[in-house]
């Protein structure tokens, strides 16, 4: 039976992830921005798809006709057995479901779940030291698990686990779950896809439209700290100020953003691509549609992923718990309901997206992404308001 625990936290293809763990826990302490959990806002009700092969409720879009992804089915995985405390940096509305759908399956297992921020998470995880109840620390991003494993803070994995995900999305010391990309929607009824710039530094001066963001949402402010670390922080002063100027309208989340582009409000935006599947979902007429930019800081792959934490009392059964959020119903949960992209190989996302091969991910280390602090104090200088 799961246990929310809130009594100290508040509910709430290229080199790719090499050399984890640069940014150290003192960065993440000194971001001041929009939070890094997942935004529960918007995108279905969270009622059962009526799926025959799994029974997990889901709210994703296009899921007819689909079964159950490749990978190993639960039944085949060892059970679990014993207790077990998972610190989760995402959101109980977005990955409530799977965690509790994985403990019912088991009566001797005892789950204590405490959800809050992922930088929240590995700031207490350190701060609490040999003490720590965590067992696994689940992260919404990679710059977090890179930070708890710079601390020395969790433990390495199998080979047996990390085998189970291609290497991009692995290192010794944690595991990738689910991943995500940049993308640029926009609007249908008054542009199409050749119409969006495949580079990111050419907006706004060459797309003939407005723009919308959401500058204070952890999302965008990594997006920036992209930009900063590949183009460099006097290009990356020059574009903010040009998109400033040309009067980008901000939103509070990223949902709202492209909710704001269905809506006939703004031609265009800079969001993570399952923001859009959710507006669909919810409206699948609506005129919105996905562009990517090519090799960029507009196309930068992150993903959410699992750590046992060096406190674990029972490291086998921390990174069995972890298996399970790679088993063919997790990743099926990830791919329908939150719109993810699965990681286990050779599942393709929902809805009219490339697959992970076909996206042109820039080359860059995940983990400097949680270092948002410069990249605040630079926003702030160009004249956004954060």
């Amino acid at each position: 039976m799961t246990r929310n625990d809130d009594s100290r936290f508040g509910t709430g293809r290229r080199r790719f992830l090499a050399a984890a763990g640069a940014l150290g826990v003192a960065g993440l302490a000194g971001c001041t921005g929009g939070g890094d959990g997942d935004d529960a806002g918007g995108g279905g009700d969270g009622g059962d798809g009526g799926d025959a092969e799994s029974s997990i409720g889901q709210i994703g879009s296009g899921r007819e006709g689909r079964g159950l992804p490749g990978g190993t089915p639960i039944a085949e995985m060892p059970d679990l057995e014993g207790e077990l405390t998972l610190y989760s940096g995402r959101n109980e509305f977005l990955v409530g479901p799977i965690v509790d759908y994985i403990d019912d399956q088991y009566d001797g297992f005892e789950l204590t779940v405490r959800y809050a921020g992922s930088t929240d998470h590995v700031n207490a995880i350190v701060n609490e030291g040999d003490g720590s109840p965590a067992d696994v620390f689940y992260s919404v991003n990679a710059g977090s698990l890179g930070a708890l494993a710079n601390e020395g803070r969790t433990q390495s994995l199998s080979t047996e686990i990390t085998d189970m995900v291609r290497s991009e999305f692995t290192t010794e010391q944690w595991i990738g779950t689910s991943g995500r990309a940049r993308t640029i929607p926009y609007n249908t009824d008054e542009f199409s896809e050749s119409d969006v710039p495949s580079d990111i530094m050419a907006f706004p001066e060459e797309f003939d439209g407005s723009l919308g963001w959401a500058p204070s949402y952890g999302s965008c402010q990594a997006f920036v700290t992209a930009m900063r670390l590949i183009e460099g922080e006097e290009a990356t002063r020059e574009w903010l100020e040009a998109v400033v100027e040309s009067g980008i309208t901000p939103y509070n989340d990223e949902f709202a953003t492209c909710q704001g582009i269905a809506d006939g409000e703004i031609d265009a935006a800079f969001t993570n691509h399952y923001y859009i599947q959710r507006v669909l979902d919810g409206n699948p007429d609506a005129s919105i549609a996905t562009a990517f930019t090519s090799g960029d800081a507009g196309a930068v792959f992150n993903v959410a992923g699992a750590a046992v934490v060096d406190t674990a009392n029972d490291a086998a059964l921390a990174e069995n718990f972890i298996r399970h959020l790679l088993s063919a119903e997790a990743q099926d949960y990830f791919a329908r309901s939150t719109f993810e992209y699965p990681l286990i190989p050779d599942v393709e996302p929902i809805g009219d997206l490339p697959t992970i091969d076909e996206l042109d991910v820039p080359d860059i280390d995940l983990t400097e992404l949680s270092d948002l602090e410069p990249t605040i104090d630079l926003m702030r200088d160009a004249g956004v308001e954060v």
